[in-house]
């Protein structure tokens, strides 16, 4: 009788941690998702480059921080959308990775980033801040000369922004299939339904009607190439495997370097 009472106690316990955990992951993911370095508006960038520095204030109302790095002569206009760690003081230097390529590049930090204001509190709002930023860069560029390039978690971002507009070209560095299928890989005992960022990459590339092309690192350790793998076979999509490289430094690889250069430039 006492073991059978001590059993039922411990899956009383198991049940009651199990749903806490659950509850701690729908409530508090954007501290697992999100790992932002926020910056005071003083702060002044130091980059080797010329840029404009300007924030647009967005439909949510957040206050998003953007950096122009300009190129003369310019060819177009690449909307370089970052990872989900660090800010514009450590990614505007892959601005010197982009340039040599004859674009313009604009980058942007995601509410909660850097000198951008708030903090990321849904999906929706991330997707409404980033719409935002791209009309802003309508009134300078026209769409057939905006590439959107999106890195880790920023393509899962780019992919559902260039599933409502028409940029010349879709660019996804590091893709997951979607964060669904990520939770499923690291966390395969956790319902998928708590997910309140889908960031559904294969849904998005549905609406996509422009040229695509994914890079991926043979050896990333965060979002396996088998997510690139699948997105390309799906959707027939090229797929550039870049032997020797990580999920870090994708934007300094030479070898995908000079692909995008064939991409963009041929």
């Amino acid at each position: 009788m006492f073991l059978k009472k001590l059993f039922k106690g411990l899956v009383i316990v198991a049940i009651a941690g199990y749903v806490l955990v659950c509850s701690l992951l729908y409530f508090y993911q954007e501290s697992i998702l999100f790992f932002p370095e926020q910056l005071t508006q003083e702060h002044k960038f130091e980059f080797k480059n010329y840029f404009i520095e300007r924030d647009i204030v967005a439909r949510s109302g957040h206050r998003i921080n953007t950096l122009l790095f300009k190129n003369e002569n310019s060819k177009g206009v690449i909307l370089y959308l970052h990872g989900n760690a660090g800010s514009l003081k450590s990614v505007g230097n892959e601005s010197e990775n982009f340039l040599p390529l004859g674009y313009d590049v604009l980058m942007m930090d995601y509410s909660g980033y850097g000198k951008s204001s708030d903090h990321i509190t849904n999906q929706e709002e991330l997707f409404e801040d980033t719409q935002d930023v791209y009309d802003d860069l309508k009134k300078t560029y026209t769409e057939d000369k905006i590439h959107v390039l999106g890195y880790s978690i920023g393509t899962g971002i780019a992919a559902h922004l260039a599933s409502k507009n028409k940029p010349a070209k879709l660019i996804l560095q590091s893709p997951y299939y979607s964060m669904t299928d990520m939770m499923k890989r690291k966390y395969s005992l956790i319902p998928t339904f708590i997910l309140r960022y889908d960031l559904a990459t294969n849904e998005y590339l549905k609406e996509c009607d422009m040229p695509i092309y994914l890079f991926h690192g043979v050896e990333d350790k965060v979002i396996p190439i088998e997510s690139s793998v699948m997105l390309s076979k799906e959707f027939d999509i090229p797929l550039y495997k870049l032997e020797n490289q990580g999920h870090n430094g994708m934007g300094g690889n030479i070898e995908a370097l000079q692909k995008l250069n064939e991409i963009l430039n041929n």
